[in-house]
């Protein structure tokens, strides 16, 4: 290759090889080439015999062989292997033609018609063993600046990127790196995969129809396990967001919509996306939300039926919808799937947090939608729910289940009817209280700083507010027997059919008045504060000279007789009407999972049948059932002693002796 030829290339391609690779300029001596390459005796003598060879562009000396116009040659420089793939004037298919007279002589004026040369670098070879991880001691050393780092469409780039990424998650393992630190280093990484991505699925056809190129591509390794990967090795949520992250979407926005993405030998993003995604998700919870070990503590019992949320504001410090908020939109990969920015939730949960302390209330605050979030949680994972509702319908429910009683008055909305107050006025006594907890919670999104929906798009956004609303408005007690009804009449056809808002409206509502049906010790506490609060209602009542609402006369209130008339006739036939719903809508969930497996279903799925049934009946577990007929009991031998109680006094009070026993 003379100077002029070698002058027509692109430097800013060629300098890419020239910078580890040996010059292969004329200028060097035979000694220099023998050296540089790995000739064999006779590739050696054939050259001593005619040494006027090898200066030219048409003979080369490439892992011990002599190629005559070759089409290829792979040689190895710096311990990677390097492929020279030569293509003639007019694309790949020219190549293949039958042998054409040579053409005539171009003028000395007039650059001759050149072809394309590819060199494809492979960073090891067969029968090779892989390089070895980088040691303690490089890491050390290496230095996290984002100023100096080479493009990201270089071969350096993706060592580079594979280094830090091994280094950070080190750090972060320490706790000892700052956040923009590891941001800008974690989007540069994201973005070589990006373009690693893009250059290998480019058509061959678009890269021969480009000017005459040295064109520089990084390959994965001939023997490498990843092309072995299989989509179905990775959660379907990674593979959404490597889709989302690494295929630009907005850029193929003309593809069809039924054709998959293609990951050709993108198995190196897939591997690299989900450590990229596991140090997100480190991120989430060390870097920018910090969980004290008191709450790490108490939310290994999150999935528990009685969860004890009062041991959760106490290790919180008094903030346990922030961390039970935040723990169960991540676990349910909501902050990935819709791009909720992690320090936008935090304010958003905190805020929420401030709004349900406003009014002091003793029953209706942070604790008791802690306390909600955490039971529509169970209902979601433990019966199998989560497996039927699509992602957004998933975070709307959860959204709901922490938003269903924000800024709560501590009255109740026939108390705000009979007084007249402002917000009975603007909601025209309907429902006063639930549309304003609806009304301040998207008043509250609108706030750039709050606004975790800011990344779904206008379809997404009507559905997440239309199903929020459902819900919310569904825990206004006024529309329980109708809803119940509903629901009845509903699951009595041959084949019901039910709609997903109406079932996440009617978990919702049962998850609000669930805490009869929780473990005693709870239940007695949330019993206490809900009857301080009425009580508190009564007070103002009395003092606005309006009528005592029902359990709100502190006077004259049978604490045991009205917790025994609420499970009686409000919860316990509202979690019947709803375990029942969850077994007919997911029965044939069920049933196809079990066609498809042998492996045994989860814990909180069991089989029954009677008798001489051929078939099983799909169940779900009720360890509300047990709670409801244990605490009943302990309420009905509290009424008797209250009861015997009141008899007595009523004697002393009239001054008579009970009579005498004959």
């Amino acid at each position: 290759m003379d100077k002029k030829a070698a002058e027509n290339i692109p430097i800013g391609l060629c300098g890419r090889v020239r910078d580890k690779s040996p010059d292969l300029s004329s200028d060097l001596s035979f000694e220099e080439l023998r050296n540089r390459f790995d000739t064999s005796a006779v590739a050696r003598r054939e050259i001593v015999s005619n040494p006027s060879t090898h200066g030219s562009a048409t003979r080369q000396i490439v892992s011990g062989k002599i190629f005559k116009k070759c089409k290829s040659a792979t040689f190895q420089i710096d311990g990677a292997t390097y492929t020279i793939v030569a293509s003639p004037p007019g694309g790949v298919g020219a190549a293949r033609e039958e042998p054409r007279p040579p053409p005539p002589p171009v003028p000395r004026n007039s650059s001759p018609k050149q072809g394309a040369l590819t060199i494809v670098r492979r960073s090891s070879s067969r029968g090779k063993t892989e390089s070895s991880p980088p040691t303690d001691e490089q890491l050390d050393q290496l230095d996290l600046d984002t100023e100096h780092l080479p493009a990201v469409d270089t071969p350096d780039a993706c060592d580079k990127a594979a280094l830090r990424l091994r280094y950070l998650l080190r750090q972060l393992n320490k706790g000892e790196i700052p956040a923009e630190t590891l941001q800008k280093n974690l989007q540069y990484a994201a973005k070589v995969l990006e373009a690693v991505y893009i250059d290998e699925t480019k058509p061959a056809v678009a890269r021969q129809q480009s000017a005459p190129t040295l064109v520089f591509r990084r390959l994965a390794d001939e023997d490498d396990e990843l092309s072995e990967v299989q989509p179905d090795a990775v959660p379907p949520e990674v593979r959404e967001w490597l889709a989302s992250t690494f295929t630009r979407q907005l850029a193929t926005a003309k593809r069809k919509s039924d054709e998959k993405p293609k990951f050709r030998s993108v198995a190196h993003a897939i591997r690299a996306g989900i450590f990229v995604d596991r140090i997100y998700r480190r991120v989430t919870s060390t870097a920018l939300m910090q969980f004290p070990q008191d709450v790490v503590r108490v939310l290994k019992t999150l999935d528990e039926w009685s969860f004890d949320v009062f041991a959760l504001h106490e290790a919180a410090a008094g903030m346990p919808v922030k961390y039970l908020g935040y723990e169960l939109l991540n676990r349910y990969g909501m902050i990935h799937k819709f791009k909720v920015p992690p320090t936008i939730l935090e304010n958003f949960l905190s805020r929420i947090e401030e709004g349900y302390c406003r009014f002091h209330n003793p029953y209706h605050n942070n604790l008791h939608a802690a306390d909600v979030a955490q039971t529509v949680h169970y209902m979601l994972c433990q019966t199998g729910l989560m497996n039927w509702l699509s992602d957004l319908e998933i975070f709307a429910t959860l959204v709901a289940a922490i938003v269903h009683d924000y800024e709560h008055t501590g009255t109740t909305n026939n108390f705000h009817v009979m007084s007249g107050s402002d917000t009975a006025l603007l909601y025209n006594d309907r429902a006063v209280l639930e549309n304003h907890h609806i009304s301040a919670a998207f008043r509250l999104l609108r706030d750039e700083e709050c606004n975790i929906l800011q990344n779904l798009s206008r379809d997404e956004f009507r559905e997440f507010r239309t199903l929020v609303i459902d819900m919310v408005l569904a825990t206004d007690m006024s529309f329980h027997f109708q809803q119940l009804k509903n629901m009845r009449s509903l699951l009595s056809l041959a084949e019901p059919t039910v709609d997903k808002s109406k079932a996440a409206s009617l978990v919702l509502h049962c998850c609000d008045i669930s805490h009869p049906a929780k473990r005693w010790d709870l239940h007695h506490r949330w019993t206490m504060s809900l009857l301080d609060e009425f009580f508190l209602q009564g007070d103002k009542e009395r003092e606005l000279g309006l009528p005592f609402s029902p359990l709100c006369d502190r006077n004259n209130t049978l604490v045991a007789e009205s917790q025994i008339g609420f499970i009686d006739f409000i919860v316990e036939p509202s979690m019947g009407v709803c375990a029942d719903m969850l077994e007919c809508i997911l029965g044939p969930l069920h049933s196809s999972t079990k066609n498809s497996t042998s492996t045994a279903g989860p814990e909180s799925i069991s089989e029954e049948s009677s008798g001489t049934e051929p078939s099983t009946k799909f169940k779900i577990k009720k360890p509300w059932v047990a709670c409801l007929t244990d605490n009943k009991k302990i309420w009905k031998e509290q009424a008797a002693k209250d009861a015997e109680a009141r008899a007595k006094l009523e004697e002393e009070t009239n001054g008579t002796s009970p009579p005498a026993d004959e």
